[in-house]
């Protein structure tokens, strides 16, 4: 990996017209694993929890939601990431990606286009710019993942042009995708879709952040024009409490001519108390509304319109190491969750537990 990660990454001074010094290169390795287990007291057939959710969704089994082996590059006008992963977040997000790119969650390199300010250009494939959520787990408040994070983008490719202010307190990036959560575009779609990110820290406090996506995920054929917006404020008041709000709202045009566009949002709350320097506790307040299936398609009468709460303990067995057990209950207004036996009810609860480990 890091020969690859040199070999790809080393030409990018020359073309800026920079002289290589190689002791200025950093190089470093990172992994992560997050072994889970889950059990969902419908006891839905095959395993699978609902269709909606894409992280830790495999039910009363032991499983590995995500395990990835990273390296990176970084240099003063240079920089690169380059990991390969596993796992059952993998098989379920990255399903439609063509062979091996299922198993990829990094692969970008970027050049810092000032000498004198931090406006870099990024190419490939990286993280997604929206939410405060993503697919690691330890990065998280939460054991498993929001309703909304589960259903807006985890990763995006293309290319992204971003500045941060010399005081770090504003951050600001233009990005052009090749679709909602795409790594190869929709077959028949020649568009090109946008996004936009301003994050805001004034102090060690708050965090601020809005988040766009425009385009489509539809081939030509179709062109359902989609608009999003997340937005999302982290206030951590001190070393042992901290409120988390967020809220995605979301537009695309409809199918039949004349009729509105649909619109689809969520709101969600996250309060997280650190007991002591071992023991961390968090509470989660949900809603997502898709009355028209444009993310979370149901085919019944009112659409996805689902409230969840959670509750998490985790437990700090060492710097590097966290076990976390959480409960979850969702409840929604039509009966959209099925048992092992084809029975629907409007509620859903399940229990997992997951010990994450990374260096």
């Amino acid at each position: 990996m890091k020969k690859i990660l040199f070999s790809l990454l080393l030409f990018v001074p020359l073309i800026l017209g920079a002289q290589i010094d190689t002791s200025a290169i950093n190089f470093s390795v990172s992994g992560y694993a997050e072994p889970y287990y889950g059990y969902d007291f419908s006891e839905p057939a095959e395993g699978n929890r609902p269709g909606f959710v894409y992280a830790h969704n495999r039910h009363n089994e032991f499983n590995l939601n995500i395990a990835y082996l990273k390296g990176s590059v970084n240099a003063q006008r240079f920089r690169g990431n380059l990991a390969i992963m596993a796992g059952t977040y993998a098989n379920a997000n990255l399903a439609a990606e063509p062979g091996t790119f299922k198993n990829v969650f990094e692969a970008n390199a970027g050049v810092k286009i000032s000498k004198k300010h931090e406006l870099w250009i990024d190419g490939g494939i990286f993280g997604s710019h929206i939410g405060f959520e993503s697919a690691i787990g330890k990065d998280c408040w939460t054991l498993t993942r929001s309703i909304l994070a589960d259903n807006s983008p985890y990763y995006e490719s293309g290319a992204k042009l971003s500045y941060t202010t010399p005081n770090g307190q504003w951050f600001f990036s233009a990005l052009a995708l090749n679709g909602w959560q795409r790594i190869q575009r929709v077959p028949g779609n020649s568009l090109i879709s946008g996004g936009t990110q301003i994050q805001y820290k004034p102090n060690s406090i708050v965090t601020l952040n809005s988040s766009t996506f425009f385009g489509t995920d539809k081939p030509d054929t179709i062109g359902l024009s989609r608009v999003f917006h997340n937005f999302y404020g982290v206030f951590q008041f001190n070393d042992q409490f901290g409120l988390t709000l967020g809220f995605d709202t979301g537009w695309e045009e409809n199918a039949r001519e004349g009729e509105d566009s649909n619109f689809w949002y969520s709101p969600v709350l996250i309060a997280r108390y650190a007991i002591n320097d071992r023991l961390t506790f968090a509470g989660r307040v949900e809603y997502y509304s898709d009355e028209n299936g444009v993310i979370i398609a149901t085919g019944t009468e009112n659409g996805f319109q689902t409230l969840g709460v959670s509750a998490n303990l985790d437990v700090q067995i060492h710097k590097n190491a966290v076990w976390r057990v959480e409960g979850k209950i969702f409840n929604s207004q039509d009966e959209i969750f099925f048992d092992a036996n084809g029975a629907a009810s409007n509620t859903n609860a399940v229990v997992t537990t997951a010990f994450a480990v990374w260096f």
